[in-house]
């Protein structure tokens, strides 16, 4: 049996997030086009005898950092060194930076082995119909291209690298909503709504304050659609994890947060939502 590893189209990554859906893993309905934006050689696929097995995504966000994500073989592959070998290609694309995952608990010993230390847990909150009435004060505005570049600095406080080309397509994407809150001094909080095979997904969500964060979070529910919502917190968050309890979410899924090297120091309190398992 001859087994290739190769990086996928963006067509192809399409076919990697039917297999996400069908594991339950609910992708964004846009997903495709947003992931290959990040790093159009990223997602790699895992093809024996012409048959695609398997896939994983090792986004290189520069120099310094990388992320391994969308880690999944299919089911009759598992269990026969096929994902190991495309785990080995997948880091080898990394090598020399500090690699960051998200990655399901079962799985952290394993990842222990390659080298990933845990730094924490998140959790993934959610809600078959969440709500938070208008919180006063000011309100934030639909994110244009005129604020882009005010938008992708106060990115950067919240992510190890510049991301610029995955946001430009995150933040527009058919049926994304974003909206930040802006004073004469800048951005105070950003978020961002995206439809998804079921319901919607919040992320990111970063803001400097609690109070801007439930501004935000508010008005991003009251313009999703019908629908469960989720919201994927950073459990060291403990005011992000009491927002989305006051709006009636409560823990659906987990993750264990990993770094190989050393963890950036990033402000954890003013995270509120991580932007995606996928690519951190």
């Amino acid at each position: 049996m001859s087994l290739s590893i190769r990086s996928m189209t963006q067509g192809e990554i399409g076919l990697a997030l039917d297999w996400a859906a069908a594991e339950g893993w609910n992708p964004g309905l846009a997903d495709a086009a947003c992931f290959h934006a990040a790093d159009p050689g990223a997602f790699l696929m895992a093809v024996l005898n012409d048959v695609p097995i398997g896939c994983i995504s090792a986004t290189d966000y520069g120099a310094a950092f990388g992320f391994i994500g969308f880690y999944l073989m299919r089911p009759e592959f598992r269990g026969k060194g096929y994902g190991m070998a495309l785990w080995r290609v997948a880091m080898a694309r990394l090598q020399g930076r500090v690699i960051g995952l998200d990655g399901v608990v079962a799985q952290q010993a394993n990842y222990r082995k390659s080298g990933f230390t845990l730094l924490h847990r998140n959790i993934r909150y959610g809600a078959a119909a969440p709500f938070m009435p208008p919180q006063p004060g000011p309100q934030p505005m639909e994110v244009t291209a005129q604020h882009f570049a005010q938008i992708t600095a106060f990115d950067r406080r919240y992510f190890p690298a510049q991301r610029k080309a995955f946001l430009r397509q995150w933040l527009t994407a058919p049926g994304h909503i974003a909206l930040a809150l802006m004073d004469a001094e800048g951005v105070q909080a950003l978020g961002v709504l995206r439809p998804c095979r079921e319901g919607s997904k919040i992320g990111p969500l970063f803001a400097e304050t609690s109070e801007a964060a439930r501004r935000v979070f508010a008005a991003l529910l009251a313009k999703a659609p019908a629908g469960p919502v989720f919201l994927d917190i950073p459990e060291p968050n403990t005011e992000a994890i009491a927002i989305a309890q006051d709006a009636g979410m409560a823990p659906a899924f987990e993750t264990a947060r990993m770094y190989a090297g050393p963890a950036p120091g990033l402000p954890l309190a003013q995270i509120y939502g991580i932007t995606s398992f996928e690519l951190g």
